[in-house]
């Protein structure tokens, strides 16, 4: 029998939900979504092949793309991991991009939900320079003329910098809100507690993941290295504009591999309503385990107990 409930999940924008990563909380924190044409995102996909994938497909034929953030606490600590889209509720149509809509606007509101208010993120780190990953981070709290995150600093890698005028989303206006408050970080760097920058390059040259280290526990915010949980069981298939083809595809099986190998929990920051999970071996392939759909999700990576962590 299907399981109906977890197919609206790979259907739908990602809600609230934590997980621990050892002593930290971890959070992803929802902003919007983007509807992408299945075609247009993986051009080399054809019809039957969203014909035998049908499940992550919504009533109109168009894959879901979450838009947000995750957040990380430590203590009285705590940073985030990308910016959402940024104040933007009314869904824009950007065909020339082959989204069927965008919108953004509930970060702030999510982050409350959550107990934090902006003042108290010391760090935002912008994986990369996209405009549904630094929103946020670019434009002031409604109602003010002040940054939304004024207390922050931005953690961008220096590639992911010196590229910006060429990165989608980026205009002058984005590029001067975001420079005062940008530091550069590279691989390796450790920017939170527990928290280290590993450079995932390929769906742009600068791409910067995170991994999360409490006690025996890991979790990896792997960016834009995937973008849908379809995409774990086809590593090789090519996103829409990305540089180097074979050598993102190569990325991704490589963080495939050593997120199955070593049991390190991922967190897909697009991937519709699951995007805590294990990556399983399924066969030469892969396969995503929503994190909070396991029958036993205890020990270092248990649910945080939240009143927003439920499906």
């Amino acid at each position: 029998m299907r399981d109906t409930g977890s197919e609206d999940r790979l259907r739908r924008p990602a809600r609230i939900r934590s997980v621990r990563v050892g002593e930290l909380r971890v959070s992803y924190v929802p902003d919007g979504a983007v509807k992408m044409v299945p075609r247009s995102l993986f051009p080399t996909t054809s019809d039957g092949t969203w014909e035998r994938n049908g499940p992550y497909l919504d009533v109109s034929g168009w894959l879901t793309i979450s838009a947000g953030g995750l957040l990380i606490e430590h203590g009285e600590r705590a940073m985030l991991v990308d910016a959402g889209y940024g104040p933007f509720p009314e869904p824009v149509s950007m065909e020339e991009h082959g989204m069927a809509s965008m919108y953004g606007g509930a970060l702030l509101e999510s982050l409350a939900a959550l107990g934090r208010r902006p003042h108290e993120i010391e760090a935002v780190a912008i994986t990369h320079l996209h405009v549904e990953h630094l929103g946020w981070a670019a434009h002031p709290e409604p109602g003010s003329a002040d940054p939304a995150f004024g207390h922050a600093q931005y953690l961008v890698s220096a590639r992911e910098w010196e590229d910006r005028r060429t990165t989608f989303g980026v205009t002058e206006q984005v590029a001067d809100a975001l420079a005062p408050r940008v530091r550069v970080v590279a691989d390796g760097d450790e920017v939170f507690p527990g928290v280290r920058a590993v450079a995932l390059p390929g769906h742009t040259a600068g791409q910067m993941g995170y991994e999360v280290t409490s006690g025996d526990a890991r979790l990896l915010a792997f960016a834009d290295v995937l973008h849908s949980p379809v995409q774990v069981a086809h590593p090789d298939w090519a996103i829409v504009g990305e540089p180097a083809a074979d050598a993102s595809a190569a990325l991704r099986r490589q963080v495939l591999a050593r997120l199955a190998d070593e049991d390190i929990v991922g967190f897909g920051i697009h991937f519709a309503d699951v995007p805590f999970g294990r990556v399983r071996h399924d066969g030469d392939t892969f396969a995503w385990a929503p994190l909070d759909q396991e029958p036993q999700a205890e020990g270092p990576y248990a649910p945080s107990g939240n009143a927003a962590d439920g499906a």
